[in-house]
């Protein structure tokens, strides 16, 4: 097989991803939005994280030219992306107790807030201790899983929960276990991964239905511009000056 053709199955298999989640997905992303709208109106703030490659997708709504000004990284030391050296310690930190209690009480997220927190296979103790600790300081929880890995893995937190059992809407990604579209026959193991894909494009038609239902509202979202734009950054300044006290990126 040639790699045009191998170029070709995996954006077909990501489309095809797409496009379960969009048909599948509707009313959690509705929800979703909604519930976003909501927290925005009521003088609430957002929050997103994820560790490692999910990482990618909560950095995508963050301070992001077409986004909302509010949506505030959530940072775990050591778990953003693959940056920490070595790469592993991410991975092995996710599977410790305690970490996600202590972070969030030294965070500003408070009662009334709203949580995004994305895991592909929502098993390891930190999002499912994450989803825990926001819900009983009061804030909402989004999750963002593939509840596929549910009915075959493990979870790896002492309740023997996942994090799906602990939020308020479920987004579900439909990304097979594993996390790889391909396969073939002279290469010993499946590769190509669609999750990032997939996770982002979920969160980002989130964010699109949330400013819809704010604006629906009679409520301007408060979005950002590019910078890189004629005027852009004079309007983030104007945004991120009214909504200063809710804004954490820029402290």
């Amino acid at each position: 097989m040639s790699d045009s053709k191998l170029a070709g199955q995996f954006f077909d298999a990501a489309i095809g991803l797409l496009q379960r989640v969009r048909d599948e997905d509707a009313a959690e992303i509705e929800a979703a939005g909604a519930l976003i709208a909501d927290t925005v109106a009521d003088g609430g703030r957002l929050f997103a994280f994820g560790a490692g490659h999910s990482s990618v997708a909560a950095q995508d709504i963050v301070y992001r030219a077409g986004g909302l000004a509010l949506m505030n990284l959530l940072v775990v030391p050591g778990t953003v992306g693959v940056d920490v050296i070595p790469a592993t310690l991410g991975s092995a930190l996710e599977r410790v107790d305690g970490l996600a209690s202590a972070v969030l009480d030294s965070s500003p997220a408070r009662s009334g807030d709203l949580l995004v927190i994305i895991s592909l296979s929502g098993r390891n103790a930190l999002p499912v201790e994450m989803a825990m600790k926001a819900r009983s300081l009061g804030l909402k929880v989004i999750g963002v899983t593939s509840v596929a890995y549910t009915t075959e893995t493990k979870s790896r937190h002492t309740s023997g929960t996942y994090l799906k059992d602990h939020c308020d809407i479920v987004l579900d990604s439909r990304i097979p276990i594993g996390d790889a579209e391909l396969t073939k026959d002279t290469i010993e193991a499946p590769f190509a991964p669609a999750s990032t894909v997939v996770t982002s494009a979920l969160l980002q038609a989130v964010m699109a239905t949330a400013a819809g239902a704010l604006a629906d509202r009679g409520i301007e979202p408060p979005l950002l511009r590019s910078a890189n734009v004629d005027g852009g950054h004079e309007w983030n300044s104007r945004v991120m000056t009214e909504y200063g006290d809710r804004i954490f990126y820029r402290h």
